[in-house]
């Protein structure tokens, strides 16, 4: 049976409170577990102590037999010093859309396009002046 540690959402709406549980990977995210392995609340402060409660024994040993984390549960296990999690990198993540290139293209072309007439103003005052 392939098992996944993972959040289980519980809390009232706009009050979230989450269990980490161990799971068969079909059942469903709030319904039947094998085994609740500690808690999250978001709503405490970050540097909060009771923010993430794990049971280190037993995730020990889901981790040993198998068990996979969902990608969230990893951070909490990698902050915990249980699990080493690589960095994660998406470089395409801050590039700008297609339609802000778009606009951005647009508003360059139209200051090159400033910069030449006042350059051929100028150049066409000198030569008044020359004259």
């Amino acid at each position: 049976m392939a098992t996944k540690i993972r959040l289980a959402r519980g809390g009232s709406k706009k009050r979230p409170y989450y269990r980490i549980v161990v799971a068969d990977i079909r059942a469903p995210r709030d319904g039947r577990f094998i085994e609740k392995i500690g808690a999250y609340n978001p709503m405490l402060p970050k540097d909060s102590e009771e923010r993430v409660t794990l049971n280190v024994e037993r995730v020990q040993y889901w981790l040993g037999t198998g068990a996979q984390p969902t990608d969230r549960v990893a951070r909490f296990l990698d902050a915990a010093g249980l699990l080493k999690r690589d960095a994660r990198n998406n470089p395409k993540k801050g590039e700008p859309g297609a339609k802000a290139k778009e606009k951005l293209a647009l508003k360059k072309q139209a200051e090159e396009e400033a910069a030449a007439a006042a350059a051929e103003a100028a150049s066409a005052g000198e030569e008044a002046a020359a004259e």
